[in-house]
């Protein structure tokens, strides 16, 4: 399956999560959210439980994880651990063939909240854009088929 036809199935799992806009895009925040921190293979149970206690889709929360997959995992845990390093002015080694939560565990405690703070910190401007994002592509969607409906409802005169 090539990249379109992902995004293309992506929507479609989108515009089938049932609730109000707010209810589907914070559940896709968090999703996202949590799959940008490097708590692989954790990152889907992670969402759900957050999105249950917070009110929000369980659903897009789930859908929202596959940000952090095993073609964007070693960037994304890259840049969180350049961007915690920066910040905590930790220099250590970093290896990109460390892909799980319970692997980097093993580059030591310095290097593992040099990860979880870049983590949060690019985690949560990403949330914030995929929150807007999605609540406008649902209400767009949600739009759309009304006026789809209404128009086959409409007898012709």
């Amino acid at each position: 399956m090539n990249l379109k036809q992902k995004t293309a199935q992506f929507i479609e799992h989108v515009k089938q999560i049932k609730g109000d806009p707010h209810f589907i895009a914070a559940g896709m925040a968090i999703g996202i959210f949590v799959g940008i921190t490097p708590t692989f293979p954790f990152h889907t149970f992670i969402a759900i439980a957050l999105a249950y206690f917070l009110r929000a889709s369980k659903a897009a929360a789930a859908i929202g994880v596959w940000i952090g997959n095993p073609l964007t995992i070693p960037f994304i845990y890259l840049g969180s651990y350049k961007t915690g390093a920066l910040i905590l002015g930790t220099s250590l080694p970093f290896d990109a063939k460390f892909t799980t939560f319970t692997e980097l565990t093993k580059l030591g405690l310095k290097a593992t909240i040099a990860l979880l703070t870049g983590g949060v910190i690019i985690g949560i401007p990403f949330a914030a854009a995929s929150y807007f994002i999605t609540r406008r592509l649902v209400k767009k969607f949600r739009s759309r088929r009304r006026l789809l409906t209404n128009n086959q409802e409409k007898p012709d005169s």
